[in-house]
Order: structure tokens, then C-alpha cells, then sequence
């Protein structure tokens, strides 16, 4: 309080202390917190505030009562506690702030870890590129990659560019959803799908918002990988890589990505500012899901250093027809059983749709988790939604689906299975009548739903 220039009145009942205050030229006086009269002995006309730091709450109380009582109701007052049951009624005899020494060193000492932390790893990612210039290095994506994926690979990709590492970003699938589209366009990232490519032309291999290899990726499976930066849940799947790093706690690979240009000084330009933003506000639902403090904190980094015009066409791409169309047959053939709502659209040809109003119909009144699946020549998509705190969805679907064909978040998820015996079938109205009783069936046999309501 000294070096901030304010003037203190110090009270403590060790008369020693008190004397070796004074010597250091501090205000000091002899006195119990818990005294009555301690007020008479000091001029109160001008306090700004109070803190009551003895190591005895009985006496901190009553100290706090008797400041409410002779001094002000309204003078701020900090007091301290030592465990919640005293702060909590520290809190309701009026303490402005409450603190728990403890905690705050326990507080303190995490901040100063996870920087330490930060810097190791920060240190170990710039390693890796020095023993590693002017190799040629894969970024792989997983399929069907959304801003997240691709705005975390373009982050990567510029710092391998700040250490003279030639890398490309490669994906697999389609990049269908418009809003997917109007990203790649606008802010001009060059992708390469992964069927216009050899693997064995590149000497180093990362991925990406994925684990594994040719889990929900294009790269072979039995590839080794040198870095893996990712921040879905840890599979099961033995995970092995020179450098991972895996935060599930993190709302988007985005956000890890940020604070590794941040750690590396490494300039952000507009465009991939503006890009890191849009993914980490889509991948939490404009902080809405799976949100952690350290997405707030590189969106707030990121937010001026961000193009707003683009931003807003991105939030405004125009709707496909087929969304429209996929839309409709989501809301006629719902089935709702309870709280959850399954809905089966039939064929599709960009399974970016079913997100899409997944996320629509989960808005309805009465549903908290919804499913709408589609099918293709080839396989079954399914994707959903979820408030409900009782279910995490993601496992909901490894168990409804398998474990190598479901997966997600507890409030976002999606499988994708062959259609196999299905496919059999020349018919294709047998065919969608048999998909879905068995998605339907292997979904609430999962949630713990055993029979349809009639």
C-alpha cells in the first residue's frame, strides 16, 4: 500500500510489532481488532476502507460488525477467512471482499506454473522447428474441417513459415457448409485435398484438432507423427508424437495455437487474426459451450488485431438450397420421445447440413438434446445437440455407435458408420426405413430409452 502511495494505519495487539513499525516509519497503533473502542483511537472521517487480516475469525467478526455498526455501512472492508463456511457468513455480516489466504497462494502458485508451463512448451515447439529447417511439413486436418481446424492449421503453418519450414495444410472430405466456404474464400487460405497429394513427399507430419492417424483424417494410420496439437478429448487410442499437446479443458485448438504465437513472438497479421477469432467463436458457440478462461483471454488478444468487415460476412453467408431443403425434412419427420428429439432426412449430398439444424431444432420447446442423421451411397452421418447436463453426448454416440464412429463434446457430437448389410438393399425407401430404426434404436438403448412412446 506504501509503494502505491497510500497512507495506512496499521493496528496489531503485539506491542513489539507495533514499535518496529514505527521505526520504519509506518502509523502504527497498539490495539484489538476486536475491540469496540479501537475506533475512538483513529480518525475514520477520511478512510477509503478496512481490512481485517487477523488469523482469528471470531475476532475478524466481530471487528466487521462493530466497522458496520460505529464506522459506515458503506466504507469498503476485506476480511479474511479461512475456510468457505466463515467467508460465506463473513459475507452476509456485509464484507465487501472476502479472502482466503490459502487459496490466493494456491491461485498464485497455478498462474505461475501454467506460465512456466506455457514456456516449456513454447520452448520445445521452437526446438522442434530449428532441428527441422527447410524440410517439407504436412498439416493434416481432420475430414470435413470447420474454421477451428483450418484457422489452427494456418496458425501453424505461419509459424513453420517464421522458422523456414515449408508447410502445406491437408484435408480430406468437403469443406461444405457455406459458412465453411465464405471462410476459405474470404480470407484467402490455400488447402490441399488430400487425393491431389503423395504423403511421402513431406518428411514431418502434424495434425491438427485430431489424434490420431486416419482416425477422422487422411493420414495413414500407421504414419509417424511429430506433432499433434489438438483439443477434443483424449481417445483411448495410445497417442504417439515427438510434441503433443492435448487440453481438452480448451474450447478450441484455436485458442492453443494463439497462445503459441503469443509465446514465440510471432506477429499475427489481419487475416489470420481475423481467422483464429472466428474459430474459436464457432468451435464455443460464441462462448457459449465448452468455454475456458484462456479462450476468452486470446479472443480478447486477437479481437482488435481481427478484420470486423470480414468477420460480418462471415456471420451472414447466404443459406444453400439443400440447407433449406434438409431444414424442412428435419422438422416433418422429428420423432420426439421425452426431451429428445431424432430426425431422419433421408439422402443428402453435404452432411454440413444436419449441424445446421441440429442446432435449429434443438430450439424448440421441451427438447434438450436433438439428432438428425442422413444418408449417403456410402455411409450414415449423425449429428447433435445437446443442453442437458446429464448427458454428454459424445459418449452417448461412442457407445450408441462405436467407439471409432461417434464421438464430440458433451453438447456437440457426430457419428459416421458404413451402411454395409444396408446397402444390400435395392430399394431405397426400405433402406432409409431400416437406418433409421437402427439409429434410432441404437441411440436410446444408449441414453437408457428402451422403447419408442406411442
Amino acid at each position: 500500500m506504501r509503494e502505491l502511495d497510500k497512507e495506512i494505519i496499521i493496528v496489531d495487539k503485539d506491542s513489539q510489532k507495533v514499535e518496529t513499525l514505527r521505526e520504519e516509519a509506518y502509523e502504527a497503533i497498539v490495539g484489538d481488532v476486536s475491540d469496540p473502542n479501537l475506533f475512538d483511537m483513529i480518525n475514520t472521517k477520511h478512510l477509503a476502507g478496512i481490512l481485517i487480516l487477523s488469523s482469528d475469525p471470531k475476532a475478524n467478526k466481530i471487528a466487521l460488525k462493530n466497522v458496520r455498526e460505529k464506522v459506515s455501512q458503506d466504507i469498503y472492508c476485506v476480511v479474511r477467512a479461512p475456510d468457505v463456511i466463515n467467508m460465506q457468513e463473513m459475507e452476509s455480516m456485509g464484507a465487501d471482499l472476502v479472502i482466503m489466504p490459502p487459496r490466493m497462494v494456491a491461485k498464485s502458485l497455478s498462474r505461475s506454473l501454467e506460465r512456466a508451463e506455457a514456456t516449456r512448451r513454447g520452448n520445445k515447439l521452437s526446438q522442434w522447428f530449428e532441428s527441422n529447417k527447410g524440410k517439407k511439413f504436412a498439416i493434416v486436418v481432420h475430414d470435413n474441417p470447420d474454421p477451428d481446424a483450418i484457422s489452427s492449421a494456418l496458425a501453424l503453418q505461419v509459424i513453420a513459415e517464421a522458422y523456414n519450414v515449408y508447410a502445406n495444410i491437408i484435408y480430406h472430405g468437403e469443406i461444405g457448409h457455406q459458412e465453411n466456404k465464405a471462410f476459405v474464400n474470404l480470407l484467402g487460405i490455400d488447402l490441399y485435398r488430400a487425393e491431389d497429394i503423395e504423403f511421402t513427399d513431406y518428411d514431418n507430419f502434424a495434425l491438427v484438432d485430431c489424434s490420431v492417424p486416419g482416425a477422422n483424417n487422411s493420414l495413414p494410420s500407421d504414419t509417424k507423427v511429430d506433432l499433434i496439437i489438438d483439443h477434443h478429448p483424449i481417445p483411448e487410442t495410445e497417442i504417439d508424437a515427438e510434441f503433443i499437446d492435448i487440453r481438452p479443458h480448451v474450447g478450441a485448438s484455436a485458442t492453443i495455437l494463439t497462445k503459441y504465437l503469443q509465446e514465440l513472438n510471432i506477429d499475427i497479421g489481419s487475416n489470420l487474426a481475423t481467422a483464429l477469432l472466428y474459430g474459436i467463436r464457432t468451435d464455443t458457440l460464441d462462448f457459449k459451450r465448452n468455454t475456458d478462461s484462456s479462450d476468452l483471454s486470446a479472443a480478447s488478444y486477437l479481437y482488435p488485431l481481427s478484420d470486423h468487415d470480414v468477420l460480418e460476412q462471415l456471420e451472414r453467408p447466404s443459406m444453400s438450397i439443400e440447407t433449406l431443403d434438409v431444414l424442412g425434412e428435419a422438422i416433418n419427420n422429428r420423432q420426439v420421445i421425452g426431451s429428445y428429439l431424432l430426425s431422419n432426412v433421408g439422402s443428402i449430398r453435404d452432411r454440413d447440413t444436419l449441424p445446421q439444424a441440429a442446432d435449429y431444432l434443438l430450439n424448440l420447446e421441451g427438447i434438450s438434446t436433438s439428432i438428425v442423421f442422413g444418408v449417403t451411397d456410402e455411409r450414415i452421418y449423425i449429428s447433435g445437440r445437446s443442453n442437458d447436463i446429464r448427458v454428454n453426448l459424445g459418449d452417448v454416440m461412442k457407445r450408441a455407435f462405436g467407439e471409432d464412429a461417434g464421438g464430440g463434446h458433451a453438447t456437440a457430437a457426430a457419428a459416421q458408420i458404413p451402411l454395409g448389410v444396408f446397402s444390400a438393399s435395392k430399394d431405397r425407401q426400405t433402406l432409409l426405413r431400416l437406418v433409421n430404426e437402427a439409429v434410432v434404436k441404437k441411440f436410446l438403448a444408449a441414453v437408457g430409452v428402451e422403447e419408442l412412446d406411442e
